[in-house]
């Protein structure tokens, strides 16, 4: 296991510690399925003591910046003669767009709901990290409103973004209690473009409500150009791989007015 460990103390002295408080004979693999149950519980409970009753969750990229960090790139490599450089300053730019989209889409959600009883509220929630988990939760902070940060502990450490709400700000050895997490209180997933944990966690989700394992909420998948293009949902259709049926299970939308738009018509909702 890759679990932290505490400071040596002296072995000899270890069997007079509690067990529930004692790091090293928790993190036995034994102890695996206690650690799974923790996990579950802490986040849950934290939740269910703030009010956080539904969320919407925002999935993309950790990859992508903002504008402003977009622009101050590229101005600083306009002048080399590195290719490779010049080109990766230039894709920010371009990606900056759905950075600045998800920080919007947060932010016109968080200031919706936060005119609605506690009960009803819906929460930003993201992974907790860089890139649009960064541009949900600033969104939400610029808004005035709480947001809940799942982070992952990573080899790379990564490292909850500066707008989290701290007190909601939980961080996961396990990837698949995380993923729970994210289903729980969800109103809504909206998916950004992204990489292997955006199609991980999109998919994970498709896979739930297609089966029948939680109950259908909006599926969004902003960057309609992004997303055709990189996953051929059309294809799998054809080819047998799925039902015509599943692919109502998401919606392509271009503009956070949209999304907005789309979860308030699927709850019926006039926030």
């Amino acid at each position: 296991m890759n679990i932290l460990m505490p400071p040596d103390t002296d072995p000899n002295t270890r069997s007079m510690h509690l067990a529930f408080d004692d790091p090293w004979f928790m993190q036995r693999d034994e102890n695996r399925g206690i650690r799974l149950q923790l996990e579950l519980l802490k986040a849950d409970l934290t939740q269910t003591e703030a009010g956080i009753q539904h969320t919407v969750v925002v999935f993309g990229s950790a990859r992508f910046v903002s504008f402003e960090q977009a622009q101050s790139l590229l101005a600083q490599v306009e002048t080399s003669q590195d290719a490779n450089q010049l080109t990766k300053a230039k894709t920010a730019l371009k990606n900056a767009a759905y950075y600045e989209a998800a920080r919007n889409f947060a932010k016109l959600v968080a200031a919706e709901s936060l005119h609605v009883p506690q009960e009803q509220r819906l929460t930003i929630c993201t992974g907790g990290g860089p890139g649009i988990m960064e541009a949900a939760n600033r969104g939400a902070s610029e808004a005035g409103a709480h947001s809940v940060a799942l982070n992952i502990s990573l080899p790379h450490e990564q490292r909850p973004n500066p707008y989290v709400t701290e007190h909601l700000s939980f961080n996961f050895h396990y990837f698949a209690i995380r993923k729970m997490h994210f289903v729980m209180r969800a109103k809504a997933l909206v998916a950004f473009p992204g990489g292997f944990g955006t199609m991980d966690e999109l998919f994970e989700i498709l896979t739930l409500v297609q089966t029948g394992k939680t109950p259908r909420v909006p599926i969004l998948l902003s960057g309609s150009d992004y997303w055709k293009k990189v996953v051929n949902f059309e294809a799998m259709q054809t080819e047998g791989t799925v039902n015509l049926e599943d692919l109502a299970c998401f919606q392509y939308v271009d503009t956070p007015e949209q999304a907005w738009s789309a979860i308030q018509a699927f709850h019926s909702m006039s926030l």
